[in-house]
């Protein structure tokens, strides 16, 4: 940067409660801040000032804080140089929420907004030496109430009311998995910024075209003509030489594909990302300010066609002429306190994601237009995004001044996250058409020209008259008014068009997960089950309070956060388990009837994808992979990064082959009128799935064992797995099952294995078929299973001689990193799983019918 010119962030800060009224500020006294950006329940836990809200019954004790105004400052230099620039300006990335700033005394800005930023010229307003900025936060839940007060109440789930006129991450009002957290502060950077002429705005635009030629489109904004030259340089996988254009010019290059590589969805090619330099110089080639900006050429498109054999359109995802199955997870923060969350840890999160076998995550409209590292990773990693604007679960009002902040929030998101190749939709809102159906509010599909202002559903002018345009003037990415949304004038359950949330299991019917194959839609954007995190995340939020050390009690209630979960956690549980309530016999419970519940929907659904023209389901994304803090949720993946067992059912359902197995039972009269002269026959079916671009020859070998006796029987058979789709394998009767002819004569336990075999004898997918419900096996006594373990350093082998159900391992002490969980093991199919950091401890074993029931 040219001499004299610099940006820098301002540090050394102090904070206070303003007035000093509280417990632990009676008089107004400052303290100094460890970290920044920061918030105020950061700095106090760092401080050992509050008790830490995420154990025990501590949420409570701190609710004082949302509740208080609070003060931020701090004093920075300013040189006779810095004032010597022609520019100089205070940049505030982000400020929570309702903030007022002065600048050595001044006012200079009022924020509203916790999801904009602010550049505010302070030139004249700068003295040499010692300057002194200072922000005045106040409470947003009490503005947010003043504010519903004056301008109506509206409708919603989760939270209070007043969160719908606060511009503010909706889930710090407490949702059905998240604790009540009114976060305040500068929580993201704030910088002093000195310039003659600085890079306004960059938009490069990447475009490839159904032959997949690449164009880029470079539009550079300066915030003057003072500059003489700007350099524009390329860099990447391939090298380019720099290209130089003037200011305010619209640079346009062309490459084919054969110099441009193209970014691929994980599993579907590498990830190769572009640099983009932009260095805008003076006229003695001076650097007057210089931006970077990484890019991706990848073509993406949502395609919504008439399907072949079934009513309604496709709703599936496009990237470089492939259609691809999207499994994956619906993303909120990964903490309460968003100043705590680290690159590393992002990283870590959606490598998960990765190894899970996932690719496609879902930033949920009630947290926060994430971190732009959160972006970059899924870059790197070849994660799709599906973007939700701020807005969760309301009836959202639509009055001037919010409107005129939510266009300049979705304007900033929208240009400051474009250029990723791994955002491939945004969609206006989560689940306030849903909201607006339940409520039976003003809404009439087929109305495509009203304001809607004036209706009780106002916020349809945000969805439908202002974000669609921004996103279409500002990026090329597809905009979906919500989601869940049908479109074709269809309510927003319709399951043949568009995407669905489907809470039919768990919420809503309550159906048995058996029939998530009824239940299947175009594109299933959230669907999930509750399961106990780790027994270690347990103990944490317990803090040592052993009386506490049971599924019902007040600290382990207070950590699950859905209404009704106690009925809802025991109606799957006793509908298909016998289980115990000892702690550590329930959360194996819960999570094996997770595990259980979520493979099934990916199995089910995946069979769906059955190739072009048949995309009858093109995703699922399951609810959700993380949590903000310790406690029970549909969490797949627990606060501290623990997987649940659920995790490693979903990766096996969605590895690059897959096999599934249904199990049905059919009963025929032997004539009209009579009810007791029937027959019950047993059929199976088997599919197979296959995510590579190539038809795929294989062996599908099936083995059905009688869990009672010695019998089984065992055939193979050479398969061709057809490209990127489901092909089904098998249909017949279950071996070994006698057709019935009473409903007193039980069925046989008859397990069905299934396995795909290379050539080699390489197992490439496994699946096993019990016949359920669970609870009504007899399963062998334990010394009669032949069940081994045997451990060779950080691998553990497992072998048995009569099936076993859910087989979850664990150590005693530290946890250990796992490759797999919540496993079926059968006789001579023995499987081995990595235990990292095992340190030589001894396994422990959990599975159904091992007597802790």
């Amino acid at each position: 940067m040219h001499e004299g010119y610099s940006s820098r962030p301002l540090k050394e800060w102090e904070f206070t409660q303003v007035g000093g009224n509280g417990e632990l500020f009676k008089e107004e006294k400052w303290l100094q801040v460890t970290d920044f950006p920061t918030t105020v329940h950061a700095e106090l836990l760092k401080r050992g000032m509050i008790p830490d809200p995420f154990i025990g019954l501590h949420e409570w004790d701190v609710q004082w804080i949302g509740e208080s105004d609070w003060a931020f400052r701090t004093s920075f230099i300013v040189t006779e140089k810095d004032l010597s620039a022609p520019n100089a300006d205070l940049i505030f990335e982000g400020l929570d929420t309702f903030a007022n700033v002065k600048l050595n005394g001044k006012g200079i800005l009022e924020s509203n907004n916790q999801f904009i930023s602010h550049r505010v010229p302070v030139k004249d307003d700068l003295v040499p030496g010692s300057n002194e900025l200072v922000i005045i936060f106040q409470s947003a839940f009490l503005i947010g109430r003043d504010i519903e007060k004056k301008s109506g109440k509206g409708a919603l789930w989760n939270g209070d009311s007043s969160r719908l006129h606060v511009r503010k991450a909706q889930y710090n009002y407490g949702w059905d998995w998240g604790p009540v957290l009114m976060t305040v502060g500068p929580w993201k950077p704030i910088s002093l910024h000195t310039y003659t002429s600085r890079i306004e705005e960059v938009y490069i635009r990447t475009e490839v075209n159904e032959s997949l030629d690449a164009e880029l489109i470079a539009t550079i904004i300066l915030s003057s003509s003072d500059a003489n030259m700007v350099q524009f340089t390329l860099t990447g996988p391939n090298d380019f030489k720099s290209t130089h254009f003037t200011q305010q010019a619209k640079l346009e290059m062309t490459w084919g594909s054969g110099i441009i590589e193209l970014w691929h969805p994980v599993g579907y090619g590498s990830q190769p990302l572009y640099t983009a330099q932009i260095t805008l110089l003076d006229k003695g080639g001076n650097v007057l300010d210089e931006k970077f900006q990484r890019v991706g050429f990848r073509s993406a498109r949502v395609v919504q066609e008439s399907l072949i054999d079934q009513e309604g359109l496709s709703f599936c995802f496009e990237v470089n002429n492939v259609r691809i199955f999207c499994g994956g997870s619906n993303w909120i923060p990964a903490d309460s306190f968003i100043t705590n969350i680290t690159a590393e840890r992002y990283r870590a999160w959606l490598e998960l994601l990765v190894k899970g076998n996932q690719n496609m995550v879902r930033v949920w409209g009630g947290g926060i237009y994430e971190l732009n590292v959160f972006y970059d990773i899924c870059d790197e990693l070849g994660i799709l995004v599906w973007q939700d604007f701020m807005f969760a679960c309301g009836q959202y009002p639509a009055y001037d001044t919010f409107v005129d902040t939510v266009q300049e929030e979705a304007t900033q998101n929208v240009k400051r996250l474009r250029h990723h190749p791994s955002i491939v939709i945004f969609a206006g809102n989560n689940e306030d058409y849903q909201l607006a159906e339940s409520l039976k509010l003003e809404l009439d599909y087929s109305d495509e020209t009203s304001d809607f202002r004036k209706t009780s559903f106002p916020a349809r002018y945000i969805y439908e008259r202002i974000l669609p345009v921004v996103v279409a003037k500002h990026s090329n990415i597809h905009y979906h008014r919500a989601s869940p949304y049908s479109g074709q004038g269809r309510p927003t359950t319709d399951q043949n068009f568009g995407d669905i949330h489907q809470w039919n299991v768990w919420h809503g019917s309550q159906e048995p997960w058996h029939n998530w194959d009824k239940l299947a839609g175009r594109f299933v954007s959230e669907f999930g089950m509750q399961g106990y995190p780790n027994i270690r995340t347990v103990d944490n939020w317990l803090g040592g309070d052993k009386g506490e050390r049971y599924p019902q009690s007040r600290t382990n209630t207070n950590h699950n956060k859905a209404d009704g979960f106690e009925r809802r956690l025991e109606l799957y549980l006793v509908e298909n388990f016998k289980h115990s309530f000892e702690i550590e016999s329930y959360v194996y419970y819960t999570q094996i009837m997770q595990a259980e519940t979520l493979a099934s929907a990916y199995r089910l659904w995946r069979r769906n994808w059955k190739g072009r023209g048949k995309e009858y389901t093109s995703g699922a994304l399951v609810w959700q992979i993380n949590d903000c803090w310790p406690v029970t949720s549909w969490a797949i993946v627990d606060y501290f990064l623990r997987p649940k067992p659920a995790y490693y059912a979903i990766a096996r359902e969605l590895s690059r082959y897959s096999v599934g197995i249904a199990r049905k039972e059919y009963q025929e009269f032997s004539d009209e009128r009579s009810a007791a002269n029937f027959t019950i026959t047993t059929k199976i079916e088997i599919w197979g799935t296959n995510s590579t671009l190539t038809e795929k020859s294989i062996i599908l070998e099936i083995t059905a064992i009688d869990l009672q006796t010695d019998w089984r029987e065992s055939w193979k058979t050479q398969v061709i797995l057809q490209p990127n789709s489901c092909t089904e394998l098998h249909k017949g009767d279950l071996p070994g099952q006698p057709v019935r002819t009473k409903k007193s004569e039980a069925p046989k336990t008859v397990v069905v294995a299934a396995r795909l075999l290379e050539e080699t004898g390489e197992v490439l997918a496994r699946y096993c078929n019990w016949p359920e419900p669970f609870k009504y096996i007899q399963f062998p006594p334990k010394e009669e299973l032949g069940l081994r373990v045997e451990v060779d350093g950080e691998q553990v082998t497992l072998t048995t001689n009569k099936p076993i159900k859910g087989i979850v391992l664990d150590v005693h002490g530290p946890d250990v990193e796992w490759s797999d969980q919540a496993i079926d093991l059968v006789p001579d199919d023995p499987q081995t799983i990595m235990a990292y950091g095992l340190a030589g401890r001894g396994i422990q074993l959990r599975y159904l019918g091992d007597g802790t029931a």
